[in-house]
């Protein structure tokens, strides 16, 4: 059916439709993940941004040495924003785009290429690996939300 918008009833049983959230569902649960990492950074590194958070730690000036910024938690926070910044324009471009009709093959690719680039670059982020590593993976998984993007501006909407 390639070419045929999906009608709502129908995606349930639309294999792009299913790989979609297939590969939604993954890279928004490694981008939740982040949420954890940042937390599990601010644990152990005893870096904390609000008041309250350090209430524990005992009051006043003694409490005072954990509010704090660390370079650690920050390249963490850095790579959260940058998932921020990628995954939601893939989740809605990539929305329309499985339901513009492609290829069941050629969305596959879409979806596999775009959600290992960005597992790779939260590793490049997190060990920290060296440039260009981040930044092709980066590039790559921002090139297929461009073509995904490009395809359904050509092929499915009114211009």
């Amino acid at each position: 059916r390639s070419g045929e918008m999906a009608k709502l009833t129908q995606l349930i049983d639309n294999e792009v439709f299913r790989a979609y959230a297939t590969y939604t569902t993954i890279v928004l649960l490694k981008m939740m993940l982040m949420s954890l990492v940042t937390a599990y950074f601010r644990i152990t590194r005893k870096a904390f941004v609000n008041p309250e958070d350090v209430a524990s730690f005992g009051k006043g000036e003694s409490a005072k040495k954990y509010l704090r910024t660390d370079q650690d938690v920050e390249r963490v926070r850095r790579g959260h924003l940058n998932d921020l910044e990628n995954i939601v324009p893939f989740v809605g471009i990539g929305l329309v785009y499985a339901l513009s009709g492609p290829e069941l093959s050629t969305a596959l690719l879409h979806f596999r290429i775009f959600t290992g680039a960005r597992i790779l670059h939260t590793f490049a982020y997190l060990i920290p690996l060296p440039q260009p590593g981040r930044g092709l993976s980066w590039a790559v998984g921002y090139a297929v939300t461009i073509s995904m993007a490009y395809k359904v501006l050509k092929t499915a909407l009114y211009l």
